[in-house]
C-alpha cells in the first residue's frame, strides 16, 4: 500500500482519493473547525470520485445542528438507505475539532475530541472505499491517515514516539510538505472498542509541554494542529535540549510577523524575521504546522505551504527532546 499523504485545508466541498483504500486498524483524522452559522456538515467514504453518477457511500456521517444529532448511513445504486440516528452533538458552533475514524472489519467507529460518539457496521465491503468527500459548515485544517501501527498511546500527556521516514527528497520549493510519518494508533488492533476515552486530544492544555522521545534525527517530523484564538496577540513553539532553545517559532499578530530564533548559554541569538509569503496563521482559524528535520536544518510547513528554513545552531539533534507550545492557541493534535 502507497503512503497516503495528508490533505491540508481543502476547499469544501471537497474530494479527495485514498490511495490503496481502507483496510482494518487505520485511522483517518480529520480536524478543524465549525464555522459559526453551520447547520449541518458531512464526511463520506465513497465509492469512487466521479461527481456523476454519484458514486456508491460506504458510511456517511452527518452532524445535524438543526436537528441535535449525528446520521450515518450508505448510498447504494442510487438511493439513501436506513439512517442511522444517535441525539448528541459532541460538536460546538465557532469551535475546532478532531475527529478520528477508526476502521475495523466490522465497521467504522467515530470519536470526536477524545469520546467514542459513533458507530456504523459496514453495509458495503472496505475494499470498494476510494474516496473521502467532506461538505457542509466547516472549515477543515488537515485529512491525515494512519496505518495500522504503533498500537497504544503513552499513558501520560508526553510527546508520543515518532517513526522516522525512509529518505525522501528535499523540501520542494514549491506549495506541499513531503509526506509524514503515521500517527501512533488509538487502539489496539483486533480488539473490541474499550470504554471511556482513547484521544489525547483532551490532555493538550496550553502551556503544553512534552518530550520527543529519542530526541530529533534527520527524516523526523513534528506536526502540531490547533487553532489560533479569536483576539490572539502571540503564541510560540519551542523545541529545546534542557535549558536551550534550539528553535523558536513565534508568530506575532500585534507585528505580523514570525519570529525565529534560538537561546544557547541564557543568551537570544539574532533573529530571523523575513518570510517569503504572507503570514498563514489568522485569528480565529484553525492551521496545521509541520516542523521537518533535514541535515543541515528545519523546514517548516504550515497548513501543506513551505513556510521557511532554519539552520541548526545546536549541531546535537539528539539533544533537542522537547517540545513546548505557549501562547493564546487551543491544541487538537500533536504528533
Amino acid at each position: 500500500m502507497a503512503f497516503q499523504t495528508p490533505y491540508f485545508t481543502p476547499s469544501l466541498p471537497f474530494t479527495g482519493h485514498i490511495y490503496g483504500g481502507l483496510r482494518d486498524g487505520m485511522m483517518v483524522l480529520v480536524s478543524g473547525s465549525v464555522q459559526r452559522s453551520c447547520k449541518r456538515f458531512q464526511i463520506d467514504f465513497q465509492c469512487g470520485s466521479a461527481p456523476s453518477p454519484r458514486p456508491d457511500v460506504a458510511f456517511h456521517f452527518n452532524a445535524r445542528f438543526d436537528e441535535s444529532c449525528m446520521v450515518g448511513n450508505s448510498f447504494e445504486r442510487g438511493n439513501w438507505q436506513h439512517e442511522q440516528r444517535k441525539q448528541d452533538m459532541p460538536f460546538r458552533k465557532g469551535h475546532p475539532f478532531e475527529i478520528r475514524f477508526l476502521v475495523t472489519n466490522g465497521s467504522f467507529k467515530v470519536a470526536v475530541d477524545g469520546r467514542h460518539v459513533f458507530e456504523f457496521i459496514h453495509r458495503i465491503p472496505l475494499y470498494r472505499v476510494e474516496a473521502i468527500s467532506v461538505s457542509g459548515g466547516i472549515e477543515v485544517a488537515s485529512i491525515n491517515f494512519q496505518g495500522p501501527t504503533n498500537p497504544g498511546f503513552p499513558p501520560t500527556p508526553s510527546f508520543p514516539p515518532t517513526p522516522s521516514f525512509p529518505p525522501t527528497p528535499s523540501f520542494p520549493p514549491t506549495p506541499g510538505f513531503p509526506s509524514a510519518p503515521s500517527f501512533p494508533s488509538a487502539f489496539p488492533q483486533g480488539s473490541p472498542f474499550p470504554p471511556g476515552s482513547y484521544f489525547p486530544s483532551n490532555i493538550y492544555s496550553v502551556p503544553y509541554r512534552g518530550q520527543i522521545f529519542g530526541g530529533l534525527s534527520p527524516s523526523k517530523c513534528i506536526t502540531i494542529s490547533g487553532t489560533v484564538l479569536p483576539n490572539a496577540n502571540r503564541f510560540h513553539v519551542n523545541l529545546k535540549a534542557g535549558n536551550t532553545t534550539a528553535l523558536h517559532i513565534n508568530p506575532r499578530f500585534d507585528e505580523n510577523v514570525i519570529v525565529r530564533n534560538s537561546k544557547i548559554n541564557e543568551c537570544w541569538g539574532s533573529e530571523d524575521r523575513h518570510l517569503g509569503r504572507a503570514m498563514p496563521f489568522s485569528r480565529g482559524q484553525p492551521f496545521t504546522m509541520c516542523i521537518l528535520c533535514e541535515t543541515r536544518g528545519f523546514k517548516v510547513a504550515v497548513n501543506g505551504h513551505h513556510l521557511f528554513d532554519y539552520s541548526y545552531r545546536i549541531p546535537n539533534l539528539p539533544q533537542i527532546n522537547q517540545l513546548e507550545v505557549e501562547g493564546d492557541v487551543t491544541l487538537t493534535s500533536i504528533s
